[in-house]
C-alpha cells in the first residue's frame, strides 16, 4: 500500500476511536511502557505531545515527573525545520497550542536540552512495522532530530494496535524505532543502533 493511502486508512480508523476507547487503549499502553527497563533506567526523556486521537502522553509526562525523571517536550522551530527538547519544569500545564495547534512549550518558555541529553524519546507516528520502520506526518522533523541523539538513546513508539502493520516502505534517511509499545505489547523491534 502506498505511504498515502495508508496514512488516510491508519489516520480515518486512529479518528474512529471513540474519547474512552482512546482514553482505555492509551492507560493500558502506559502500563506497558512502565515495564519496558529502558524507560525505567531513563533520567532523561522527552516525549511528544499528543494530537488528534494518538496515544495519550499526559499521563505519561505527570508519572514521568512523579517518579523524577527530567522529561522534555518537543519545540517545533519551523523555520529552521527542527525539534528542540525543550525541558518541562513544573507539568503539563506550561505548554500552549503551538504548530499546527499542538501543545508544546511558549517561545519565550524555552528550557533547551541538546539531543545528546536525551536517554528515550517517545515518537509519534500515523503507523509502525515489525521491524521498527516508522510512517510519519510527512515532515520529516523527528528524522532530522534522531541522529542527534546519543548512539545509546533508546527510540520508542506508543501506538495502538490498529496502527502497527507487517511491513513498511522505508527510505534510507528514515530512523527505525527500537520498541513499540501498544496496548496488547511490547514489540522489539532490534538492536540499538545508529
Amino acid at each position: 500500500m502506498a505511504k498515502n493511502e495508508l496514512r488516510k486508512k491508519v489516520l480515518a480508523l486512529r479518528k474512529s476511536l471513540s474519547l474512552k476507547e482512546a482514553e482505555e487503549k492509551s492507560t493500558l499502553v502506559l502500563t506497558n511502557l512502565l515495564t519496558l527497563p529502558a524507560y525505567r533506567h531513563a533520567g532523561t526523556l522527552m516525549t511528544y505531545v499528543d494530537f488528534q486521537n494518538e496515544v495519550g502522553t499526559k499521563e505519561l509526562i505527570g508519572e514521568s515527573l512523579k517518579r523524577g525523571k527530567r522529561v522534555a517536550v518537543p519545540f517545533t522551530d519551523v523555520t529552521n525545520c527542527r525539534l528542540i527538547p525543550s525541558l518541562l519544569k513544573y507539568s503539563w500545564a506550561e505548554l500552549v497550542p503551538g504548530t499546527w495547534g499542538i501543545l508544546e512549550p511558549a517561545p519565550d518558555r524555552l528550557h533547551p536540552l541538546k539531543p545528546e541529553d536525551l536517554d528515550l524519546v517517545v515518537v509519534p507516528g500515523i503507523a509502525f512495522d515489525f521491524k521498527g520502520n516508522r510512517l510519519g506526518y510527512g515532515g520529516g522533523f523527528y528524522d532530522r532530530f534522531l541522529p542527534q541523539t546519543r548512539p545509546d538513546t533508546v527510540i520508542l513508539a506508543l501506538a495502538f494496535e490498529l496502527q502497527v502493520y507487517p511491513e513498511i516502505c522505508n527510505r534510507p534517511h528514515d530512523y527505525r524505532m527500537h520498541f513499540i509499545v501498544t496496548e496488547k505489547r511490547i514489540i522489539k523491534c532490534g538492536l540499538l543502533k545508529k
